[in-house]
């Protein structure tokens, strides 16, 4: 029996999907345990791209089940689509996903109430993806939110319409100006809620509880990344899930002591998406560089993603916060052609370096301090084994095992599952 975890260390879009991809045949299930729609797995095979949102990328793989856990949050409409775009691959979906009833439906009004709300901050807004999800989690704290469960209930309708009315209250009151058709949207979302109930509900605690006693291996991944988690995110600019190592525990009912390893996602720089503070920010033709080669659009968003120097400050804190005992080092081909590489080490913090993150790191207290590498030309794309790679980035990946003491273990060089080194 194993319980794995593998999440993201930075601000999301490490490239979790592929390794999960890669990793997948070794498991018997793959679980998701928070987060919503927003958040694009991108996995590349065959030639082809696809892009999931609520399923786990562990869907193509014929011998695995997939679970979305409890601390998922579900757009029904999304999700349907979703389905609908895998269907063409002749995958049995039927039986190789199933669903917590502990999980909670985003409803159309939480989308308009998430739309509202970002309107109203207008130059202080965060930079909402405009999903729905943080409304969603909302009301689950809140403890006024539906569950997929509730669907199974004969008043669910009349539960629906009870939050629905509370929300268009809600809206008003914000006093921004709103277009939407309401009834257009339930239609669809009404219409969703029936395909979703064409799969098995389940009560994944006790599901995992029996998987686990029966010696099933399980996948644990996470959505998002650790510096957008709620608690040790850069709070407000963060998401409204757990998105660190603890997240799995609440959001699949897994007891802490049954998780073995823990690996952890991390690009070979650092890309952020909308708002908030990012000490390692390039302004110069270096940052535009990164994102060009490195395709640095949100999968689902489409949104240009800023781009930076690695922050091993960041990574560290990251790597603690989540106990991390596996790295692996995405993207490392994109920086092939820079003269020069740089890695903040530290952060001159008020005057002080530190090498600890720190409560805030607005960049009227933060510079980072960096160390220059050696970069090189070599293509990577091509690469098969850990030895061909060039010298500057075996010292780039060394310095980075030093400095963080946990190994690197996959280096990977391209977005196909078979552009992936295991070292």
């Amino acid at each position: 029996m194993t319980v794995d975890l593998l999440l993201g260390l930075q601000w999301g879009d490490e490239g979790k999907g592929k390794i999960v991809d890669v990793l997948t045949s070794n498991y018997d299930i793959i679980a998701r345990f928070q987060g919503g729609p927003n958040a694009g797995h991108t996995l590349e095979f065959d030639g082809i791209k696809h892009v999931l949102r609520t399923i786990p990328s562990g869907i193509f793989h014929k011998n695995s089940v997939n679970i979305i856990g409890n601390g998922v949050v579900i757009d029904p409409v999304v999700f349907q689509k979703e389905i609908e775009g895998l269907e063409k691959f002749n995958l049995d979906i039927k039986s190789k996903l199933i669903i917590s009833r502990k999980a909670h439906l985003i409803l159309p009004t939480h989308r308009l109430l998430d739309a509202a709300s970002e309107a109203s901050k207008g130059k202080a807004k965060i930079g909402s993806t405009l999903k729905g999800i943080g409304p969603t989690y909302m009301d689950k704290t809140g403890r006024n939110g539906l569950r997929v469960g509730d669907i199974e209930l004969e008043d669910f309708k009349e539960r629906y319409r009870a939050l629905a009315d509370k929300h268009e209250a809600m809206i008003a009151f914000y006093d921004v100006n709103i277009q939407y058709n309401l009834a257009e949207l339930e239609k669809e979302f009404f219409e969703a809620i029936e395909e979703l109930k064409k799969l098995d509900f389940i009560d994944s605690e006790e599901y995992m509880h029996q998987a686990q006693k029966a010696g099933k291996s399980i996948l644990c991944e996470g959505a998002q990344g650790s510096l957008l988690d709620v608690d040790f995110g850069t709070y407000p600019f963060v998401t409204s899930s757990n998105t660190t190592a603890a997240g799995a525990c609440t959001g699949l009912g897994i007891a802490p002591n049954k998780i073995k390893e823990v690996y952890g996602i991390f690009k070979a720089y650092v890309t952020r998406v909308g708002s908030g503070p990012f000490p390692t920010e390039l302004f110069d033709e270096v940052g535009a560089t990164m994102a060009k080669v490195g395709n640095e659009f949100g999968s689902v968003t489409g949104r240009q993603r800023r781009c930076g120097w690695l922050d091993l400050v960041a990574l560290k804190y990251a790597v603690q916060v989540n106990g991390v005992t596996q790295l692996m080092m995405m993207k490392g081909d994109v920086l092939s052609g820079f003269e020069t590489l740089k890695v903040c080490t530290e952060y001159n913090y008020k005057g002080q370096n530190i090498s600890h993150f720190p409560y805030n790191i607005e960049p009227e207290n933060v510079t980072p301090v960096y160390k220059e590498f050696k970069g090189w030309k070599q293509d990577l794309t091509g690469l098969t084994s850990y030895d061909q790679l060039p010298i500057e980035l075996k010292e780039y990946i060394e310095f980075i095992e030093k400095e963080i003491e946990v190994p690197i273990k996959i280096v990977s060089v391209g977005p196909d599952r078979k552009q992936t080194i295991t070292k």
